[in-house]
């Protein structure tokens, strides 16, 4: 028998699992959980077998299966991707059961921030000028011409949102780049926009002026019909600017359009930062709010978990036709279903999509799915919206903020200095990372795992996301970042 050198404390998750998570990890020989004996050296946040798994058998975790043992699995041994196979496939059999559907009951009244009125829509949590691009050969011009414009005291700062599409784009791709700026010129975080093209491009001005008539925030440039292209673009953002409102006053936070994401996930982000951002999205629910999840083939492996919060078939359909949709896109493109998680995602310790997703799933919380929106369509009801969407993270953040997206939870266990154009608030899934990188993290989610009560922590989130609504600056504005990136399908003229 191998020595007993140290204690391991492992995470069971459900009673069903036949794995445990190891938060610290553990040396050989080391004893975790109902006496089983660690025959390796295992990573922190990786798994560990707690009973033995036959070649073939489901393994389990969250109470769902995340894949196959691809050989026979003793007990206490280290469980990862030498050892586990995806059983995913090409096709999802749907599996809906409304009746199980909960809407979760608010615990505390609202709480109020500090916002802009917008006329005809939500508050906006931000006072700026948004210039956004019909095409990508204007990016670096309408940069230039912006750093020459002063803007008053009360704009908090212009933007370009530069991307390199809007020419030589046709079919599905063009449609989509017009939703999407579409949708980012709505946003609340704008208090005026500049929508500028060349003239010549595919997307044309007036696809973008039938879109958003009625908008009276925007405005439209065309720089090949300008003899003064700056003078013009310097009067349309002084217009916008003497229109937008000067102060903040109160609002409900449920107001305020609420994204959630994970990027640069580890073994930890389904334990402590996923289920902490899930239980902010229950509360928007309670409270009416609306909150906006994408990432659609991250949910892989996690369909039935999604659709049974569905309660309307036509919901549930618009769901099933989303997921097929990304399945299709694989196939077709020869690539199999299962090709995820990265590389930074298995050094954590996430062995299959399937793991993956459930953990990810968490970030959704447990209330209802009331929607599933297209690119750049506008989010109208309260509860959870899936928004169409992959997993990178550009183009699912960019995808939500054109959903109407004020502020993005997102949720990290490897790192990234990323955010799209509205406030990204970063939230470490253990407190090293955290530690290591504090210009690039917000909040840490890390004391979950030692046992600190998440409603503690969700009471702490929950102020953060208040204050930031009311105009405190998170890490990625204070290092200026932001941008956007818009789906692509098709072919390049």
């Amino acid at each position: 028998m191998l020595p007993n050198r140290t204690e391991a404390r492992a995470l069971v998750l459900r009673e069903n699992d036949n794995v445990a998570v190891l938060p610290e990890g553990g040396k050989v020989g080391a004893r975790c959980g109902a006496g089983v004996l660690l025959r390796e050296d295992i990573s922190p946040g990786h798994k560990v077998a707690v009973r033995a798994v036959a070649q073939g058998e489901r393994v389990l975790k969250y109470g769902y299966p995340i894949g196959l043992a691809s050989c026979h699995i003793a007990e206490g041994e280290h469980v990862h991707v030498h050892n586990v196979r995806s059983a995913l496939g090409p096709e999802w059999t749907s599996s809906w059961n409304p009746s199980s559907v909960k809407t979760p009951v608010a615990e505390s009244p609202v709480p109020l921030f500090q916002g802009y009125r917008r006329k005809g829509g939500a508050p906006g949590i931000r006072n700026e000028l948004w210039i956004i691009p019909t095409v990508g050969c204007v990016n670096e011009y309408l940069k230039f011409l912006a750093d020459g414009w002063t803007a008053p005291s009360w704009i908090e700062r212009v933007r370009v949102l530069a991307h390199p599409y809007g020419c030589s784009q046709l079919g599905e791709d063009l449609e989509r780049t017009t939703s999407v700026l579409a949708g980012l010129a709505r946003n609340p975080c704008a208090a005026g926009v500049v929508v500028a093209g060349l003239g010549c491009e595919n997307l044309q001005r007036v696809f973008l002026e039938t879109r958003l008539a009625g908008v009276e925030k925007v405005r439209f440039l065309s720089l090949q019909e300008e003899d003064d292209d700056e003078g013009a673009l310097y009067a349309l953002l002084g217009e916008l600017a003497a229109d937008a409102p000067r102060v903040r006053e109160p609002f409900p936070l449920s107001g305020v359009t609420l994204g959630v994401k994970c990027g640069g996930s580890d073994g930890f982000s389904g334990l402590s930062a996923n289920p902490l951002v899930g239980e902010i999205a229950d509360g928007m629910s309670a409270w009416g709010g609306k909150v906006l999840a994408t990432e659609i083939p991250e949910m892989f492996g996690a369909e039935d978990v999604v659709a049974s919060r569905i309660s309307d078939a036509t919901v549930f359909e618009a769901l099933a036709g989303t997921i097929r949709w990304f399945r299709n896109y694989y196939v077709e493109h020869k690539q199999p279903v299962y090709e995820n998680p990265s590389p930074g995602n298995k050094d954590g310790g996430i062995t299959t999509l399937e793991e993956k997703s459930l953990g990810a799933v968490n970030k959704c919380g447990s209330g209802p799915v009331t929607d599933v929106l297209s690119m750049g369509e506008q989010a109208k009801r309260s509860g959870v919206s899936i928004v169409f969407g992959p997993g990178n993270d550009l183009v699912s953040s960019t995808a939500m903020a054109a959903g109407g997206a004020q502020i993005i939870l997102f949720t990290t266990g490897r790192g990234t200095p990323f955010s799209t154009v509205v406030p990204t608030i970063k939230i470490s899934s253990n407190t090293r990372l955290f530690e290591r990188k504090p210009r690039w993290i917000d909040f840490d989610a890390g004391p979950l795992l030692s046992g600190v009560p998440r409603s503690v922590l969700a009471d702490d989130l929950s102020a953060l996301l208040c204050a930031t609504a009311s105009g405190r600056r998170t890490r990625n504005e204070e290092n200026r970042s932001g941008e956007i990136a818009i789906f692509k399908d098709g072919v390049t003229l």
